[in-house]
């Protein structure tokens, strides 16, 4: 008989997002003519800049000839690509990375998810509190996390971000195998400084700590002073493992195509001591086994961000993001709502007003304001009394989001 995978029966029965599409269904159902507007998922609504149209529909004629045909690519991606992400994305800021150090993957979600595959399963975990659910997710489905107890995994070491602490995570005072960082945060929207950021590189390296560094969003940030890689700190390549996209930074939310850091020099030791293995190495063997590769036609795309066109449209999309993000932070504040994030994300961090629970608020925006916002409590414990809201959305309707919060919600 197949026994099942016990560890997947610990999972919510269902993931945040799907919670939220069930009530919004229900409210449609309900209020049919309701129009409703989103600010909750973070799915990007502008298109795909020219300079990438074009190179798709170039790489679509490529694949229609014989003589220019390409079948199954490198598994690590196609040698164009990972070049053009060390000239483009790490020189400019001094970081010194080989080409075979960057593995292309079909999004940012797969490998952060896949990542924790190389590490044993009884590695001790550290996440930052509210965080994105699949860093805990992943790991429950290994058997990492243990149980869950009133809203927190017993094997999981918490580090919470609030205003209390200026959303700042602590330092554990023990040992941690594993970390999690995202920054820009998700959700919250809020960054972390170079002399922060270096402490915990110092750390990871006092303490064979392996950081997983999620900097998805680090085409937002917009203060010079803000890190953009943990690279730009001292030591990190020995101890951590970053993860990018151009999901959100040039729409490839429906073309799929990101990307992994793993240093050469990235190693972790073997349950008797004696051996250091390399974790490059061991990800190109796991990629070569189980990811056929990403889509040619997603890496000519991704390549051509990094033309001189693609550059300047991807920023003009990034910049309309961001004005959103500033209009809503302006409405927000102006109403006497505490708001985080915003200045350096797309993401803003809505503290409740009165101390309503998430859902609670949840709700009054979805009947009251026809507006669809994420509850706090979703991304972890520190999350409760908090929304999250996204600046994704057309300009129009976010406009009148606001509008409709100043009139019905506050």
């Amino acid at each position: 008989m197949a026994l099942v995978n016990e560890h997947f029966l610990k999972l919510p029965d269902n993931y945040l997002f799907a919670d939220i599409a069930k009530k919004v269904n229900a409210f449609k159902v309900s209020h049919p003519q309701a129009d409703l507007i989103s600010l909750g998922i973070g799915d990007v609504t502008r298109p795909v800049c020219p300079a990438v149209t074009e190179a798709m529909h170039k790489a679509v004629d490529e694949l229609g000839r014989k003589d220019t045909f390409r079948g199954y690519g490198p598994e690590q991606g196609y040698a164009f690509l990972r070049e053009a992400i060390v000239k483009h994305d790490f020189m400019p800021r001094g970081i010194r990375l080989d080409p075979s150090e960057i593995f292309i993957n079909d999004g940012a979600k797969s490998d952060t998810g896949n990542i924790q595959e190389l590490v044993r399963w009884d590695n001790s975990i550290g996440v930052t509190d509210p965080i994105y659910p699949v860093y805990i997710d992943s790991n429950v489905m290994i058997g990492r996390a243990g149980l869950v107890e009133n809203g927190r995994w017993s094997n999981v070491i918490y580090m919470p971000c609030t205003a209390e602490n200026n959303f700042v995570p602590q330092i554990p005072d023990r040992r941690v195998d594993i970390i999690y960082l995202c920054y820009p945060n998700n959700p919250t929207g809020t960054v972390i400084s170079k002399d922060e950021l270096r402490k915990w590189v110092n750390y990871a390296l006092k303490n064979d700590t392996l950081i997983f560094y999620d900097a998805a969003y680090e085409a937002y940030i917009q203060d010079d002073d803000i890190p953009h890689s943990i690279y730009e700190i001292k030591g990190a390549r020995k101890v951590a493992i970053e993860f990018r996209s151009y999901s959100k930074t040039a729409g490839f939310t429906g073309i799929r195509c990101g990307y992994t850091v793993v240093p050469k020099e990235l190693t972790a030791g073997t349950l008797d001591g004696k051996r250091r293995i390399s974790l490059h190495r061991l990800w190109y063997r796991r990629q070569c086994t189980k990811f056929n590769g990403t889509s040619y036609i997603s890496q000519r795309a991704a390549e051509a961000t990094y033309s001189p066109e693609g550059k300047e449209q991807v920023k003009a999309t990034i910049g309309y993001y961001m004005e959103n993000a500033g209009i809503m932070l302006e409405t927000l504040t102006g109403l006497g709502l505490d708001v985080y994030g915003g200045r350096n994300s797309p993401y803003l961090w809505v503290k409740t007003p009165d101390g309503e629970s998430s859902w609670r608020f949840f709700e009054q925006m979805l009947y009251n304001a026809h507006v669809v916002c994420t509850p706090g409590v979703g991304f972890g414990p520190s999350g409760e009394g908090y929304v999250r809201l996204t600046a994704f959305g057309d300009r129009g309707d976010c406009e009148r989001a606001m509008e409709r919060i100043m009139k019905r919600c506050i």
